[in-house]
C-alpha cells in the first residue's frame, strides 16, 4: 500500500467577530442604569449612544463600556444580549465593580 501525499493546508486568517454583546453604564442620577445592547462595532455604537443617536432609551446620558463579547455570528450575540437583559445580578456586578474601580482611582 502506497502512502498518499497529503497537501499542505494554507493557514487560516483569523476570523474577524461577526457581532458583540455589550453592557453600558450611566452614572449620571440617582440610582446606576444599564443598558445591553449587540453590535458590530463597539465603539462605533457607543459613540452612537452618547451623541444621542442611538435606542431612545440612551438619548440624553453619558455611556460608559462596561462589558463586551465577541461572538462569531450576529445569531449569538443576539442570543447573548437576551440572556445579559435578564440577568440583573451580572449587572449590578458590573456596575459595582466599575464604581469600584472610579473610587479606587479618585484622589484622596
Amino acid at each position: 500500500m502506497a502512502a498518499r501525499k497529503v497537501a499542505a493546508r494554507k493557514p487560516r486568517k483569523p476570523r474577524r467577530p461577526a457581532g458583540f454583546a455589550y453592557v453600558l453604564g450611566c452614572f449620571s442620577g440617582k440610582r446606576p442604569v444599564t443598558y445591553v445592547g449587540w453590535t458590530n462595532d463597539v465603539e462605533k455604537r457607543l459613540a452612537a449612544h452618547n451623541s444621542g443617536k442611538g435606542a431612545r432609551s440612551t438619548r440624553g446620558r453619558a455611556w460608559v463600556l462596561l462589558h463586551s463579547e465577541p461572538f462569531f455570528t450576529a445569531r449569538k450575540a443576539m442570543s447573548r444580549e437576551w440572556h445579559l437583559k435578564r440577568d440583573r445580578k451580572f449587572r449590578k456586578n458590573l456596575v459595582e465593580a466599575h464604581l469600584s474601580k472610579s473610587n479606587e482611582k479618585a484622589p484622596i
